[in-house]
């Protein structure tokens, strides 16, 4: 049994998969993969998602160290997300994910 942030999990993938679970995660961090981007521009390329989950979405990344946020002093501020080395770390993973379903799934309807 492994406990992170007060929640039980049964193995470490139990605790990697809840980490990156959900429709907009991997697709924010392969988005951010390819470099800093603002939050308006997250919510365009990644189309459909709402301010308030990609708000959400955006802090539980951050929360987790996989990505972080900088604040520019500036006005209006200026403020782009970008991966950690964590974040960059866990890229590899999700490229063998996305090359599996290609291989096993691929333009299937």
């Amino acid at each position: 049994m492994i406990i992170y942030d007060g929640k039980k999990y049964v193995c470490n993938i139990d605790l990697g998969m809840e980490i990156i679970r959900g429709k907009w995660k991997a697709v924010i961090l392969c988005h951010l993969n390819d470099g800093p981007k603002r939050f308006l521009e997250l919510q365009r390329i990644t189309g459909g998602i709402s301010q308030k989950v990609l708000n959400e979405k955006l802090q539980e990344l951050q929360h987790h160290g996989l990505i972080t946020k900088i604040v520019y002093p500036e006005v209006p501020p200026k403020v782009e997300y970008l991966l950690t080395e964590t974040g960059k770390d866990l890229f590899p993973a999700l490229e063998m994910i996305q090359d599996w379903s290609i291989k096993h799934f691929p333009n299937k309807d």
